[in-house]
């Protein structure tokens, strides 16, 4: 028996090994839970009209969090550019543009957006007093397209959106923003009633 050497391996009872790994699992949950919950971006879909205006009212009172992003999605009617950029953004959007500068008249008026003076105290609000990172998206098409290109794209957790409370014949030949949102967003899409409904 010269060529056969037997060697012993201990194994770790089974037990042992099923616990550090229900140990690991666990810590691996809260470490992945913890980086989900600093990365959450909360949408909210804005066209500056006094719906949208509840909407965001109502995310910042129910949603956002410390710590969060709040990416507001803004999507203008198609058109004709001036500029080549815009030509360029057309088909991906706008790059993030941060709170400071579309509170800038003329960088808001380069994106064709115009934000208010309310809707621009509620975010500058919501950035100091729970230090959220306020950014903002612009896309041009349909409303209904690009905001659930938007969810999937930036991704979105959430997004929140106003309802204008269209009748039936307008709703029926106009189509609805929101309800084509909630049927095809792939994140939670919350529709605020405005307070006239």
């Amino acid at each position: 028996m010269s060529g056969l050497h037997i060697c012993a391996v201990r194994q770790p009872p089974q037990h042992y090994s099923t616990a550090l790994l229900d140990r690991l699992r666990i810590e691996r949950g809260r470490r992945s839970e913890q980086s989900m919950a600093a990365d959450r971006r909360v949408g909210v879909a804005m066209d500056f009209s006094p719906c949208c205006k509840v909407a965001l009212r109502w995310a910042v009172e129910n949603v956002v969090r410390d710590g969060d992003h709040l990416i507001v999605v803004n999507v203008q009617k198609e058109g004709s550019y001036e500029e080549g950029e815009m030509q360029l953004w057309e088909t991906t959007g706008s790059p993030f543009i941060p709170l400071t500068d579309f509170s800038d008249p003329g960088i808001a008026k380069k994106y064709g957006v115009k934000p208010d003076a309310e809707t621009l105290d509620i975010l500058n609000t919501i950035a100091r007093q729970k230090e959220v990172v306020v950014l903002m998206k612009i896309y041009w098409g349909d409303a209904r397209e690009k905001i659930c290109e938007a969810i999937d794209s930036i991704p979105l957790s959430c997004l929140i959106i106003g309802n204008r409370g269209h009748g039936g014949i307008k709703r029926l030949l106009l189509g609805s923003v929101s309800n084509h949102v909630v049927n095809n967003g792939t994140c939670p899409v919350t529709v605020v009633k405005g307070v006239d409904h």
